[in-house]
């Protein structure tokens, strides 16, 4: 079945303005495969990365033909450098509160190329990427960023934050629980089906996370075509002591030249569906033999591992960064799909320069932690641009930090107090 998105039509508010930057917007037709690879190529070219080989392009036409693709071509240059700008989209499950799954405009491949720097490019885009989304009737549109300071602008705000480790692993020593099941090693063509329904398991009960599509979910479990250290990838599986299947970890080893006791394992993905799980796959690489030092990145904030281990100075976060910022496009549609851990109510003022999604709104949360959500003329108990309702949106404990910033007004403990959740918002892929 064709998903709608493919065949709504572009933005014309957005082509209109490319036009006048001498630039032609365009969306690119995946059955034709030179298109496609034109697409990819300059993706790639966007983000720094090195020419897609044959065999690679061929597998992102296979894994990203559900996407929407757009491109910004400049018509008077060759075409096979003709595409300046890129975007894909789609529409797929996001996690909220609850935790209950709301479908979301999801947006990626953000790129405009250096020659055509500072022609409006993103700014065209972006604005057109959510008016398409509005027209489809989703309520937010996510993404994950290169750079935090680009978004903000059309709205975004940033609503999961994400932590990387470093651990040594000889010096933390070992603590937490023995767990009973069973670990092995195993690859991506005997486990995908598997993977997927962990992957599925695992997201839908943690607000942040998404459902990922065929492309996303493959880079959890092994290298796509080209990718760096292919052949160093291990993928184990640690399923229950009834034998269900319960989490998997994809890791690769490196170093070790100088010293080969001394090798680098970095953590690819650590998928969990239980606890159990989560410390068994932990205690896995922490106890590993010929390994100096651990690393993971795109971990929850409130990551346990401190606490599994002997001593907690030896597993350090190196980073905590903005991760996921999503954009509000329907504020009664969105604040009515999650669920709430505290009873209340409260007016919000909300304003948006793109007059996508402001006004005021009345927010009735009851004690089963279900909302209703209506526009009202009442008196404003918080004010709040539609970017600081995003960063509020999935739960996270954004209020105190919003009002020193001067980016909430008016009861923010009562904001604070509805919006927050007691388990902080994660999302521990890239899109």
């Amino acid at each position: 079945m064709t998903e709608p998105y493919l065949s709504q039509p572009i933005d014309e508010t957005a082509a209109a303005k490319l036009r006048e930057a001498g630039l032609r917007l365009s969306l690119i037709d995946t059955t034709d495969t030179v298109s496609f690879d034109a697409w990819l190529s300059a993706d790639a070219r966007g983000f720094h990365s090195k020419q897609p080989s044959a065999a690679a392009l061929a597998q992102e036409r296979e894994l990203l033909a559900h996407r929407r693709l757009t491109a910004v071509h400049d018509d008077a240059i060759p075409a096979a450098a003709g595409i300046v700008g890129t975007v894909s989209s789609w529409a797929a499950p996001l996690t909220v509160p609850g935790p209950r799954q709301l479908d979301a405009w999801l947006i990626s491949s953000v790129t405009v190329s250096p020659t055509h720097r500072r022609r409006g490019i993103a700014s065209a885009l972006l604005p057109g990427q959510l008016r398409v989304a509005k027209d489809l009737g989703l309520a937010v549109a996510a993404l994950t960023v290169s750079e935090s300071t680009i978004y903000g602008r059309w709205g975004f705000g940033p609503s999961t934050f994400a932590s990387s480790w470093s651990i040594a692993p000889r010096r933390a020593g070992w603590i937490g629980p023995k767990t009973t099941g069973r670990l092995s090693f195993t690859t991506p063509d005997e486990f995908r089906e598997t993977s997927r329904e962990l992957l599925v398991r695992q997201n839908e009960a943690r607000a942040g996370e998404i459902r990922l599509s065929d492309y996303l979910a493959e880079r959890q479990i092994g290298p796509l075509e080209g990718a760096t250290d292919a052949e160093r990838y291990r993928l184990v599986r640690y399923d229950g002591p009834d034998g269900d299947p319960q989490g998997f970890i994809t890791y690769i080893i490196t170093g070790g030249e100088s010293d080969f006791t001394d090798h680098t394992l970095d953590i690819v993905a650590l998928v969990s569906t239980t606890p159990e799980a989560n410390a068994a796959l932990w205690r896995y690489v922490i106890e590993m033999d010929l390994v100096g030092t651990v690393r993971a990145h795109t971990r929850g904030v409130d990551e346990p591992l401190p606490w599994l281990v002997r001593d907690l100075r030896q597993a350090k976060v190196t980073g905590v960064q903005d991760h996921l910022w999503t954009r509000i496009l329907d504020v009664p549609a969105a604040l009515e799909a999650r669920r709430y851990e505290s009873s209340g109510s409260l007016v919000l003022d909300v304003e948006d320069s793109l007059d996508l999604a402001g006004g005021r709104f009345r927010l009735d949360v009851g004690t089963d932690g279900s909302a209703q959500v209506r526009a009202t003329d009442d008196a404003a108990d918080v004010s709040l641009p539609i970017a600081s309702l995003a960063s509020l949106y999935l739960g996270e404990s954004a209020v105190p930090g919003l009002a020193a910033s001067g980016r909430i007004s008016g009861d923010v403990e009562t904001a604070d107090r509805l919006f927050r959740t007691a388990v902080a918002p994660r999302l521990s892929s890239w899109f």
